[in-house]
């Protein structure tokens, strides 16, 4: 009975101190219209707090970058150090000299926000976390997060090792436009990473909150209960980013609250705003670059696959990718007639004018552009502006493994060089390439010159392309 009593009066101090210690976490919270950037509410917003597990959004951020410029992949197997290994929960709980793969590995950070995780990433991108640090302080620098330092890859406290509700909120917006095809993760309620099943830290907001798909969850005692959330209704989309929360029911709630503020202070529609180009390289200062609607992209290294590659991007699973090029290209056949483009005949019989073979540059990468108001399009052919007159040929600009990867990447093109597109439809239609179902996205209904002269400007911007004649 007695040691019953003692042990309750010891959970019961424990439970009032720790709401103590959280309670003394300083509060501060920004509210933006994620498509402009438009601050519609802020409060000590510029107040450098510690961020705890919202540093891991910059960690994941520079993680996809690294991916994309081909110096990761997801398939890498990472050899997890006794630093990772040690480090406190939450954690994917791995040992030290254990081989995860990236993809495990980004899945734990982000879903799971698992702090052996996000130390491995970073000595897998840098050789160690001190280096990563830097890399991640230079990157929030290059970005405008000029109240942003970082100490380590997870967020746990340190000193030297802050941010604030502004900077975390642009750091959202950024991990939206600029990394699209990962954004689901922070949305998975559940997850499995190195044969275990995670659950997202962020549950019960994004179960509870009409819109809420992402993003990022973080609490110590220092920092009190954190979280940058966004949410989409119709057009509109809302970054909130709330540091010092006294509770997770506490954060959540008061998260709604802001939400339903940016909702109602936010317009209908919007411009979506592109934010400045970044280039990283991992070991030299991140730069800067604006970039507009419509610019010349940076030439990218010269690749030597053929065209089929990028026309068969599956971001989930790069060796399969490899392997669907492969076929497409081993399914089209044809006779170059010169001067002019290629004319191929794939199996359905239509005839594909092909451009010459360029790498065509990540649109949601070199132009920040995804389209928030347009992000989840209906399967069904969209039409942009007035039908064309003779609109009988396409412009294919890819063939993916998911509808959502063709409707992103249409989305984007479309936003790139909407002259080129007026009048054209967006088309989303299910193929066969022996045996591997695929999704072609394709701009239909255009006539074959306005079909050429579209390709010919994606070419321009490093982009590969397809003009597709009517079945015979």
């Amino acid at each position: 009975m007695t040691k019953s009593f003692f042990r309750g009066l010891t959970l019961v101090i424990f439970m009032v101190l720790s709401a103590a210690i959280a309670q003394a976490a300083p509060y501060a919270a920004l509210v933006m219209d994620a498509r402009t950037g438009e601050v519609l509410h802020a409060r000590n917003a510029d107040t450098r707090l510690h961020p705890a597990s919202l540093t891991k959004m910059m960690t994941l951020y520079i993680v996809f970058a690294e991916i994309k410029a081909g110096r990761m992949s997801l398939d890498q197997m990472v050899t997890i150090s006794r630093n990772a290994a040690a480090e406190p929960p939450s954690k994917l709980g791995v040992s030290a000299g254990s081989r995860v793969s990236v993809r495990d590995l980004i899945r734990a950070a982000a879903v799971k926000s698992a702090n052996d995780a996000a130390t491995a990433l970073g000595e897998a991108v840098s050789g160690s976390e001190a280096e990563f640090t830097r890399y991640m302080t230079r990157t929030a620098r290059a970005m405008g997060m000029n109240n942003t330092q970082f100490r380590n890859a997870h967020g746990l406290t340190q000193s030297g090792h802050y941010s604030t509700a502004r900077d975390m909120a642009l750091m959202g917006q950024r991990l939206f436009y600029d990394h699209p095809e990962y954004y689901n993760l922070f949305s998975r309620t559940q997850t499995t990473a190195a044969g275990r099943t995670l659950n997202h830290t962020n549950r019960r907001f994004l179960n509870a909150y009409e819109g809420a798909d992402g993003i990022k969850t973080g609490y110590t005692n220092a920092a009190g209960f954190n979280l940058v959330a966004s949410a989409r209704r119709g057009q509109e989309r809302i970054i909130v980013s709330m540091f010092g929360g006294t509770s997770t029911a506490q954060r959540n709630a008061r998260v709604a609250e802001l939400m339903n503020m940016g909702f109602n202070r936010a317009p209908s529609t919007a411009m979506v705003v592109a934010l400045p180009r970044i280039h990283l390289d991992g070991g030299h200062p991140a730069a800067t670059r604006e970039t507009g609607l419509v610019t010349v992209a940076v030439r990218p290294a010269a690749r030597g696959a053929p065209v089929a590659v990028s026309m068969a991007r599956d971001y989930d699973n790069e060796a399969q990718a490899a392997a669907i090029a492969a076929a497409i290209a081993a399914a089209t056949v044809g006779t170059p007639i010169s001067p002019g483009p290629m004319f191929v005949r794939p199996p359905d019989s239509e005839t594909v004018i092909m451009t010459p073979p360029v790498r065509r540059t990540d649109l949601g990468t070199s132009f920040a552009l995804a389209s928030v108001e347009e992000e989840q399009v209906a399967p069904a052919p969209v039409r942009t502006t007035a039908p064309d007159a003779s609109g009988e040929y396409a412009v294919q600009v890819g063939a993916f493994r998911t509808r959502d990867q063709a409707e992103r990447l249409l989305i984007q093109t479309a936003l790139v060089d909407l002259d080129s597109f007026s009048g054209a439809l967006r088309s989303i239609s299910p193929a066969t390439v022996q045996g591997v179902s695929m999704f072609q996205a394709r701009f239909v209904g255009m006539s074959l010159g306005s079909a050429q002269k579209a390709c010919a400007r994606l070419q321009a911007l490093q982009s590969d392309c397809a003009v597709i004649s009517p079945p015979s």
